[in-house]
């Protein structure tokens, strides 16, 4: 499989009832579709989810508004400086890099960990678009963990109680906003955002139209990501490889730099980071022993050192 393909999750989308009592026999074309993605490319586009464009374009036009603030106003809402959440706050211009053998990434961050409301936030209007959607994200992942354990012919629960703590202090399950600001100057091998693979279960991942999302395929070439209206991009990520004994497998991909005369256009994207509860332990749900028990938590804080340096 050389694309990603584009499947309707119309049969299982968000619903204002709530009314999650799919049986499995209704998503069984759902669940093959899903399986064939994440078998072949670890990636697929899922039309239908509930989640409209328009609430996602809302969302990034809130989140702009705060990379458009001064260096010095974005400072105080840090990542590290929050201490009921490391991760949670803001990440500046090449700070991190997620491929260690390149530069530092040309892009911001605003990770939301934590939904207290008694800690520091840019606004009030940040606060609660972001929380609001980080609830909305939490539920469809949570419906797309379980179309991935059926397409396993696993119960359901082995991934759903595995997440039972997320959206609380006890998950680092993560929204993360991103802005890419246009392109002044650039370093030797600098790029976007450096080739690397996510830590935990899956990625819901939402991109404005400006192309530069590359994965890797099976075949070890970088095929386009682009963005397609309505739908929401989701992948492997680590964790959850291992958790299945590589029956899903978790895709590098990276974002380049926009083509040359195209350097002054800004590029967007919102990640939710899908992590398993902070003290579980992922071993491998076939039973075998093909990689040894890790604790979620400490995985990803090895994943974290090597991105950010050891704190």
């Amino acid at each position: 499989m050389d694309a990603i393909p584009i499947v309707d999750f119309g049969e299982y989308k968000l619903r204002d009832d709530e009314d999650d009592a799919v049986p499995g026999e209704q998503l069984q074309e759902l669940r093959e579709e899903v399986r064939s993605a994440f078998t072949e490319v670890g990636f697929v586009y899922l039309k239908n989810t509930g989640i409209e464009q328009d609430e996602v374009d809302h969302i990034m036009a809130v989140s702009k508004k705060f990379f458009m603030l001064l260096e010095g106003d974005k400072r105080p809402y840090s990542r590290g400086s929050y201490s009921n959440s490391v991760n949670h706050g803001w990440v500046s211009l090449e700070r991190e890099s997620l491929n260690p053998r390149r530069p530092g990434d040309l892009k911001e961050a605003f990770n939301t960990t934590s939904l207290r409301e008694d800690i520091a936030w840019p606004s009030e209007e940040f606060r609660t678009t972001l929380v609001t959607f980080y609830k909305r994200c939490i539920k469809l992942a949570l419906r797309v963990l379980r179309v991935m354990a059926l397409s396993l012919g696993i119960d359901p629960e082995v991934f759903l109680k595995a997440h039972g703590q997320i959206g609380s202090e006890e998950n680092g399950s993560t929204l993360r906003t991103l802005y890419y600001p246009p392109v002044k100057s650039v370093k030797h091998d600098q790029i976007r955002c450096g080739e690397h693979s996510d830590y935990g279960s899956i990625t819901l991942l939402f991109q404005s139209k400006e192309e530069g999302l590359q994965v890797r395929s099976r075949k070890g070439e970088f095929i386009s990501a682009p963005c397609i209206p309505g739908t929401v991009l989701i992948n492997i990520a680590d964790l959850m490889q291992r958790w299945t004994s590589d029956v899903f497998v978790s895709s590098v991909h990276r974002v380049r730099l926009p083509p040359v005369g195209d350097s002054n256009k800004e590029r967007q994207s919102m990640t939710f980071f899908v992590q398993p509860d902070d003290n579980v332990m992922i071993s491998c749900c076939d039973g075998s022993n093909k990689y040894p028990p890790v604790k979620c938590v400490d995985y990803l804080q090895s994943r974290f050192n090597e991105t950010y340096g050891k704190t």
